[in-house]
């Protein structure tokens, strides 16, 4: 089952979340809807502005803990170097 890595914000530059799923639209669905207790839900992160996709689960877990060990200015420039206005990518994604 494919898998996805994948960074959520509350607004450009906002808050930063990043997370791993082998469902992505049931994942942005729970988040975007309040069913997820923690700091989405907290800090209102519900805007999709990256995501990746594996074959592995694996490899998406590994990425996801590369991933949060980055500086904030890292993650920031990876979602701005695909998405340089920050738009929110949950439609395309799900297409």
């Amino acid at each position: 089952m494919p898998a996805a890595v994948y960074i959520l914000t509350s607004n450009r530059n906002g808050m930063l979340y990043i997370g791993v799923t082998t469902n992505l639209s049931r994942r942005l669905y729970e988040h975007r809807n309040g069913l997820i207790e923690g700091f989405s839900k907290t800090y209102g992160v519900t805007r999709l502005v990256h995501a990746e996709t594996f074959d592995r689960i694996e490899d998406a877990i590994l990425r996801e803990k590369q991933l949060k060990k980055w500086r904030r200015s890292w993650k920031i420039d990876l979602i701005e170097k695909s998405n340089p206005e920050w738009q929110d990518l949950t439609e395309t994604v799900l297409l």
